[in-house]
């Protein structure tokens, strides 16, 4: 994930990191709130039709970028790859969806922050990218909070919390190829495409059981989508304006929102075993993101150091 490059200097970093947390701080009241509406509609509209509004909606956030812009954001020489990312994101869509209209919020945000996690392990699978010790405890710390959360032998594994971890492995996937087109595409451009690519493929299954919605479920689709869709562009402004190891660790916000609003609108209380286990992978997958950070800078004053001798 690019670093940002529009402020230089001790104080337009600091500007920018600041500026960038709070756009985070945003993102996580627009995610929390598109979770709390997912969980309360999909009691009477199916999570695949849920999936078709929240994709089909987003795009009214990016479509003033089409009044100015015209048709640029969707120049792009990387089709095959954007493809490939809205394939695989809608499955993590999908998968998430579904887990919670099936368990609690706070549970299924819990786990969901291990995407981050399966990101790193298929860098070492399909990239070849080598781990430290310090990252591969981190790995572990990570997956350790997973099964704190599931505690398997104790309770009954919910079928929730697979599918939450499947989309987790594949939203992971997708980290990785979203890191690689951020080289060269926009934030707007990715954004576009994943809703152009996955509405059509949602519109499928969505087929198959659809129900038309009653106004008021309209509505909060509506309301879905405008959120997911803010979600996603406060994500990239904030990666825009800070450095991702600074932003991504006020992510955990979100699991203190989706606690709030459980409690309030569906009387669902995180244990502490959600606490501990979702404090564990969150915190194990921050000191990655540091870990990352450090490296790419150690990489980049290398690359300096050789330039100068030259």
């Amino acid at each position: 994930m690019a670093e940002p490059t529009t402020e230089s200097g001790p104080d337009g970093k600091t500007a920018g990191n600041l500026r960038g947390i709070f756009w985070m701080l945003l993102s996580t009241v627009c995610l929390a709130s598109m979770h709390t509406i997912i969980s309360y509609v999909s009691d009477t509209v199916h999570p695949f039709v849920v999936v078709f509004f929240r994709l089909t909606f987003a795009l009214i956030v990016v479509f003033p970028f089409f009044v100015k812009h015209g048709l640029k954001p969707l120049r792009t020489g990387r089709l095959g790859m954007l493809i490939l990312r809205g394939v695989l994101n809608f499955i993590a869509m999908v998968c998430f969806f579904t887990a919670l209209s099936l368990a609690p919020i706070a549970d299924i945000t819990a786990l969901s922050f291990t995407a981050p996690l399966f990101a790193t392990l298929l860098a070492v699978v399909l990239l070849g990218e080598r781990l430290g010790w310090r990252r591969i405890v981190a790995i572990m710390l990570g997956f350790t909070g997973t099964v704190i959360v599931l505690r398997p032998g104790f309770e009954e594994i919910h079928t929730g919390y697979l599918l939450v971890l499947l989309s987790s492995t594949f939203w992971g996937a997708c980290v990785i190829i979203i890191k690689n087109l951020s080289r060269t595409e926009s934030a707007v451009t990715i954004t576009t495409y994943m809703s152009l690519v996955m509405a059509p493929l949602a519109l499928i299954p969505a087929l198959f059981v659809w129900t038309t919605p009653s106004p008021m479920d309209f509505f909060w689709l509506v309301l879905l989508g405008l959120c997911g869709g803010c979600g996603q562009f406060c994500v990239s402004q904030a990666l825009k304006n800070a450095e991702t190891h600074v932003a991504m660790p006020f992510d955990y916000v979100r699991l203190i929102w989706v606690s709030i609003t459980g409690f309030v609108f569906f009387d669902q209380i995180p244990d502490i075993f959600v606490w501990l286990g979702g404090t564990l992978i969150f915190g194990s997958t921050a000191y990655i993101t540091v870990r990352e950070h450090q490296k790419r800078r150690k990489i980049a004053a290398e690359a300096a150091g050789d330039e100068v001798i030259r």
